[in-house]
């Protein structure tokens, strides 16, 4: 384990692929925005790893929004179901390299599980090492995992309003630059152009190297030439999904107050009431 305890290499994964109380979780998504996606020929998965799916299992099923974050209940069921103990130590990666594995990361780290770690690199990176893949996807018995809702770490938009003014705080838009700054189309149908105020951005891709995280020096840089180092940060992409990669890039370079706006540009441009710049 390296990078603050943030991330795990393939070396060590593929040493540890069989301890007793590891818990491997495939967090890969059909759906990929932002990025250009990998496309496979064929269905690859780590062995012993399982489907996170946080398209549809982890996902809020009373919600209108993409991607947001379930009940804690429906979240504890959804992580027993996939063999997730207390003292599980947990393992998530997904076929893109970093794309929706830190998402499903702070889900779980929000709900109070203390052993969570990315793969860095993912796929990709376990693939180019040579190691052997599976066909399918693993299963384990019922866990016993019961989560709770650690505070500030997930918000709302009335939150992210009410830190447009304070300069404790910093709003940070993971999104691409052109649609950080309206000349880019939105994907999400309806959505308004723009950002929300006094927000600055960091586009989730100039964290990283290839497929996985630049250097804790880079990451370090880029966020001192934002003036992010020394803020409380709120996070915010399109739906939630690649600001994840921003906060786990925060807790890497040791950045502690972080929180997810869960609802993003999807809620937040398409709602008229809501400012934008």
């Amino acid at each position: 384990m390296n990078k603050k305890q943030a991330l795990v290499g393939a070396n060590w994964l593929h040493k540890h692929i069989d301890d007793k109380n590891l818990v491997i979780l495939d967090a890969s998504m059909d759906k990929v925005l932002g990025k250009e996606p990998i496309v496979y020929d064929s269905f690859y998965c780590i062995p012993n790893a399982q489907k996170c799916d946080i398209e549809s299992n982890f996902h809020n099923v009373g919600s209108t929004q993409p991607n947001t974050m379930p009940t804690v209940e429906q979240f504890t069921f959804e992580a027993q179901r996939l063999g997730v103990n207390a003292n599980s130590v947990i393992i998530i990666y997904d076929n893109q390299g970093i794309y929706s594995a830190p998402r499903a990361w702070w889900m779980f780290t929000s709900m109070g599980h203390k052993n969570v770690y990315v793969l860095d690199g993912g796929l990709p990176e376990w693939r180019g090492k040579g190691y052997a893949t599976a066909e399918c996807y693993d299963s384990k018995p019922k866990g016993d995992f019961v989560g709770r809702c650690i505070p500030d770490t997930v918000c709302n938009s009335e939150a992210v309003l009410n830190a447009i003014d304070d300069e404790a705080k910093t709003i940070v838009d993971a999104r691409a630059s052109a649609r950080f700054t309206g000349l880019a189309s939105e994907p999400h149908q309806g959505s308004r152009s723009g950002h929300i105020p006094k927000s600055i951005n960091i586009p989730f891709l100039d964290l990283l190297l290839g497929f996985r995280y630049k250097s804790p020096e880079d990451i370090k840089e880029i966020f001192s030439q934002q003036e992010a180092l020394d803020k409380a940060l709120i996070c915010s992409c399109g739906s939630g999904i690649t600001a994840c990669v921003v906060i786990l890039a925060a807790t890497i370079i040791d950045i502690e107050n972080l929180c997810l706006y869960d609802g993003s540009w999807s809620e937040w441009g398409g709602d008229p009431k809501l400012p934008i710049e």
